[in-house]
């Protein structure tokens, strides 16, 4: 089981999605994780609702801080275009995807960020696999 890390600052959105779809596509073989540099507390009904249309109910997730990772060493570490560090996060390789946050966007555009990191994951979960 390889563990791979999403970080975006509130953890209510992009890594949130991140997450859900490295579950998605992880094929069994991936323990996803997520986590904020300054978290929200909750998860967006935005991104809550963009994931059930896909199927995958993220009522279950929780936003939650760096500080509440557990201690392992991370397969990668992804943040989510917001220049958050991950300074006590082990990780054998790093990658930051340039993503907008969608918190204020519309539905629409919202969707379209869906899109992206859902791609942005399957093309991660291929790497992941390959290792």
């Amino acid at each position: 089981m390889k563990n791979v890390l999403f970080v975006c600052i509130e953890n209510s959105n992009r890594s949130q999605m991140a997450q859900a779809f490295a579950n998605m596509y992880g094929n069994g073989e991936v323990k996803a994780f997520s986590a904020g540099s300054k978290p929200s507390g909750i998860v967006n009904p935005k991104a809550i609702a963009a994931m059930k249309e896909l199927g995958y109910n993220l009522e279950l997730h929780q936003s939650k801080s760096l500080n509440e990772l557990p201690d392992v060493e991370f397969e990668y570490a992804v943040t989510m275009g917001c220049g958050d560090a991950c300074p006590l996060v082990r990780a054998k390789h790093r990658e930051d995807w340039n993503i907008p946050d969608p918190k204020n966007m519309d539905e629409t555009e919202f969707r379209t960020v869906r899109s992206l990191i859902r791609d942005k994951v399957k093309e991660l979960m291929m790497k992941v696999n390959a290792r």
